[in-house]
């Protein structure tokens, strides 16, 4: 057969269901033999826009989201989702095309190394030569991409290739177990925790899986350890549990981390380096046990004194069979600790003023959406409030990328949650930089049909940067710009805009456009003029409750 045709029958031996991205003439081929397949085509309106698509379906789903450009600027506009997907652990597999290698008649035109360049952002990247190599290299890249850590994988197909005739094979889909940890390391480990005073128990990335959800949940509930997460770790365990501290939104200074510097010993379970650090570990300080799939990455802020190696799940099950001595741990300061950071994280949760401040929009976001309603975020100022002050119930509720931290992929990574997700409610929210990045698919949006809701923060400036900005002591330059009406451009795609006009007013077109049909944007002024006080100045000033 046709080895475009073969390619097309190997994403289906792998269960894909769509393809993100823009064709070029050298898919062609690749483009013709997916017309009789039941994979969907999912036209974006940039390839940006189709990479992030693609590696949100691999964070929500744990298979590769697949997504297809062109040569050349097709797929150098793939780097951003490709690095995206890396650091961020999320499965993700992109095709991309290339002109003829045999023989070409038009000289060096549009050619960039993509293999090369993807080497440094992928687990595997390759130019497939021979059409009957098809099979196995797709098998082998979904197998790496899946595999712990995930990731980002590549796959060349050059013109010529695409249209030879190849032989018709098919590789079966072959699972495996992950190995669980040695158990002398779960008997070391539950020691080192019965012997603490104050142990802590952290929540990452990488615990977001479902089976490792309920098993710390068990953990939690049969220990009394209290737990706080990473931003990426938000909701593997429900946040209205009683042992629930809070989220580590900063890495150093912030309220909860009273609790963090108190600790003799800390639980960190799913987390890596690639996150930004929950806190810094310093020598002769807090233990840290690094329970993984994989060894910890040792750094000066991170060297943890045992690592806990395997399956997740299963070597939180084995820790609680095997800790049954409590009589060492003073668990009493946590619970004043807790009460202290809800006092202030709710302070301005009830402030009405408008614009808007950033702690009053998570608190109505929270009360609006239902439990089971996602908020993805684009990357700005406003993602650390929501990292402190939105409680998720469930996980994969609160889409953040605290890894690479890119800007633009807020809006298709909303797209992609409802695609999949039809039934539940979908809030995007972006700061007004980040929304305009990829703003164009809006239109991708309005012609699938999806029912969301966008929500762009109006500062009319780079806020993150102004906050850094005042926050070492530099004169304020260089961030301020002008959008356009948000309204009209919304309504220009097809989308229903509206514009608040009070904190009442904003609380209504939120409850109205979640119960209607239709991509909605919001245009939303906000207030970050408390940022610099609290995120800088309070935290510094604070003083940790005794």
């Amino acid at each position: 057969m046709k080895a475009s045709d073969l390619f097309i029958k190997a994403l289906e031996n792998e269960g894909v269901e769509y393809i993100f991205g823009i064709p070029g003439e050298e898919n062609l081929d690749f483009l013709d033999s997916m017309r009789g397949s039941k994979i969907k085509l999912i036209l974006t309106r940039h390839e940006q826009g189709a990479g992030f698509m693609a590696a949100t379906y691999g964070r929500l789903t744990g298979k590769p989201g697949v997504c297809l450009a062109t040569l050349g600027p097709g797929a150098t506009n793939f780097t951003t989702p490709a690095a995206y997907a890396q650091l961020g652990a999320m499965p993700m597999m992109m095709i991309t095309g290339q002109k003829p290698i045999k023989k070409s008649k038009q000289g060096r035109f549009q050619i960039v190394d993509i293999v090369e360049l993807m080497k440094p952002i992928t687990k595997y990247t390759r130019q497939i030569v021979n059409g009957n190599n098809i099979a196995s290299m797709v098998r082998e890249a979904y197998r790496l991409s899946v595999e712990e850590r995930p990731g980002a994988v590549h796959l060349e197909l050059p013109e010529d290739i695409a249209a030879e005739e190849c032989d018709d094979r098919l590789f079966k889909v072959v699972g495996h177990r992950r190995p669980d940890a040695d158990e002398s390391e779960i008997r070391e480990a539950a020691k080192m925790i019965e012997n603490a005073k104050m142990p802590l128990l952290l929540i990452g990335a990488g615990a977001n899986r479902k089976r490792t959800s309920e098993a710390l949940t068990k953990f939690i509930e049969q220990t009394g350890i209290p737990f706080f997460n990473t931003q990426m770790g938000k909701g593997v365990v429900d946040e209205r549990h009683s042992q629930f501290l809070g989220t580590a939104a900063l890495s150093a200074n912030d309220f909860l981390h009273c609790a963090i510097n108190r600790a003799d010993l800390i639980i960190n379970v799913g987390h890596d380096v690639i996150e930004k650090p929950p806190f810094f570990m310093e020598e002769g300080g807090t233990k840290v046990i690094h329970v993984n799939f994989f060894p910890a990455q040792v750094d000066e802020v991170y060297f943890p004194q045992l690592n806990v190696i395997g399956d997740i799940a299963t070597s939180v099950e084995k820790l609680s069979l095997h800790i049954t001595d409590k009589s060492n741990w003073d668990l009493s300061y946590y619970d004043r600790i807790k009460e202290d950071l809800e006092s202030h994280l709710s302070k301005y949760a009830q402030d009405s003023r408008f614009p808007i401040l950033p702690q009053r929009l998570v608190h109505i976001v929270r009360e609006e959406l239902p439990e089971d309603g996602i908020v993805t975020l684009d990357n700005g100022v406003y993602k650390i409030w929501f990292a402190r002050n939105y409680k998720c119930y469930q996980p994969n509720t609160l889409l953040l990328d605290n890894a690479l931290a890119t800007m633009g992929a807020g809006l298709p990574s909303a797209m992609l949650a409802k695609l999949i997700n039809p039934n539940k409610k979908v809030i995007s929210v972006c700061g007004d930089g980040g929304f305009m990045m990829n703003s164009q698919e809006l239109e991708t949006a309005v012609r699938l049909k999806l029912n969301m809701l966008v929500i762009i923060l109006n500062d009319s400036s780079y806020g993150m940067i102004k906050w850094k900005q005042e926050g070492m002591g530099f004169d304020n330059f260089g961030l301020d710009y002008k959008n356009p009406d948000f309204v009209k451009y919304a309504e220009s795609y097809g989308a229903i805009g509206h514009r608040p006009t009070s904190d009442e007013n904003f609380k209504e077109i939120l409850s109205e456009c979640l119960h209607k049909e239709g991509v909605h944007v919001i245009d939303l002024a906000v207030d970050y003029s408390l940022n610099h006080s609290i995120l800088n100045v309070l935290l510094k000033e604070k003083t940790c409750i005794l």
